[in-house]
């Protein structure tokens, strides 16, 4: 009796999924921003970000426009989640919107904001008829507009342990940018697309949210990818590499097209550099990542373990003309499922730069060898096996 219960959730699930899998790609579009010209700072340290982004919050003036995928329970959110209270109190208009698993808001704070003056909204609430499908896809975006005149995107959320205050993960490095220029107008028409798909109020026409924005020194692009289309831009990028490519994740699943697309890419001889956290913060998710290890440094790929800390930057440069650092994993889950954002950088200086930082890292890492992978216990081992089951939706 208990098999033929588990054999219907089982089939269900998996009906569930792939009808709403079929049904989200029926829908969807695949969208891209133009090429623009902006000034880009990077950020790779949670203190420095907040600091800075708290002051622009302070000094915003008519309005203020937020997404991000988890704003925690703890003394920082309640500082951010205060400041946007305050900012409501003086008549900017502030919207946040935090992803329905995302969020760790409580009842009272939530009430609290829109007491305040806040439109909070969760997203990407689970839907019928395709629940399961619609809980596993999640909007992992993070980005935020001043004004319509400044912007950020990247990889830090709102917590303690993104500022290295929780001592299970230490050290946090991740990657944030900080964008003003022609670029921030993307962020906004992003924002207003997500704010329009979890409220159904369209706000495009308000002309407030497009001020005039002048030319910045950095060429880039803002790119969404919707659960859909980041695989094939992730090829393309591949396909187009000469000399190098670096990856930088804190989860890596690639998958079997974006796995050959690398190995293809060693074949021409290009260098492959793959960097991601020695100390993992979900179950399963590092070890799902180890079956695609020994193909790659077989091929002549390094695996570059981080150990300062926890590793949560997600950065792609090809050789030393793109740049992408944004929202989204190299893993299945990103590529298809969770709605991301990203943000391409064609700046060789401003490549530079990350590449530099990409040094440091590299500085605090240690290389994964195969004689590592052949000293892993049966134990290790089995676990590959399920998390390999499992990683689609890790």
């Amino acid at each position: 009796m208990v098999f033929v219960i588990l054999l219907i959730i089982f089939l269900w699930l998996r009906i569930d999924y792939k009808l709403g899998r079929k049904n989200h790609l029926n829908k969807v579009n695949k969208r891209e921003y133009p090429l623009r010209k902006s000034n880009i700072k990077l950020f790779t340290n949670g203190n420095e970000l907040f600091e800075n982004y708290f002051n622009e919050l302070k000094n915003a003036k008519d309005h203020i426009h937020i997404i991000f995928y988890i704003v925690k329970d703890d003394e920082i959110s309640t500082t951010f989640l205060n400041l946007l209270q305050k900012k409501a109190q003086e008549g900017v208009e502030v919207r946040l919107l935090v992803d329905w698993v995302g969020s760790k808001v409580s009842k009272q704070m939530r009430k609290e904001l829109k007491k305040s003056g806040v439109h909070f909204q969760l997203g990407h609430k689970p839907r019928f008829p395709f629940l399961f499908y619609t809980l596993n896809a999640r909007n992992h975006r993070k980005i935020t507009v001043f004004d319509g005149k400044i912007g950020y995107v990247g990889g830090f959320n709102v917590g303690k342990e993104y500022l290295g205050r929780d001592p299970k993960y230490g050290f946090w490095r991740d990657y944030h940018l900080k964008i003003d220029g022609e670029g921030v107008q993307d962020l906004q028409k992003q924002f207003l697309y997500d704010w329009s798909d979890a409220t159904n109020v369209d706000l495009f026409a308000n002309p407030i949210f497009f001020p005039p924005l002048p030319a910045g020194q950095s060429s880039m692009k803002v790119v969404p990818t919707d659960g859909a289309y980041l695989q094939s831009h992730f090829l393309e990028l591949i396909n187009t590499a000469k000399k190098e490519i670096t990856i930088g994740s804190p989860y890596f699943i690639p998958g079997a097209k974006v796995m050959n697309g690398l190995l293809e890419a060693l074949k021409r001889g290009v260098k492959v550099n793959v960097l991601i956290p020695n100390k993992a913060d979900h179950p399963f998710v590092k070890d799902a990542a180890y079956p695609y290890f020994s193909p790659l440094m077989q091929a002549g790929a390094r695996i570059l373990m981080y150990l300062k800390g926890f590793y949560h930057a997600k950065v792609f440069i090809i050789d030393d003309i793109m740049c992408d650092i944004g929202t989204a994993n190299f893993d299945k889950r990103s590529l298809y499922l969770n709605h991301e954002i990203n943000c391409y950088i064609y700046d060789p200086f401003f490549i530079q730069h990350v590449k530099g930082k990409i040094h440091e890292d590299i500085a605090s890492s240690t290389e994964l060898t195969l004689n590592d992978l052949k000293k892993r216990t049966f134990l290790q081992k089995s676990k590959e096996s399920i998390s390999t089951l499992l990683s689609h939706f890790l």
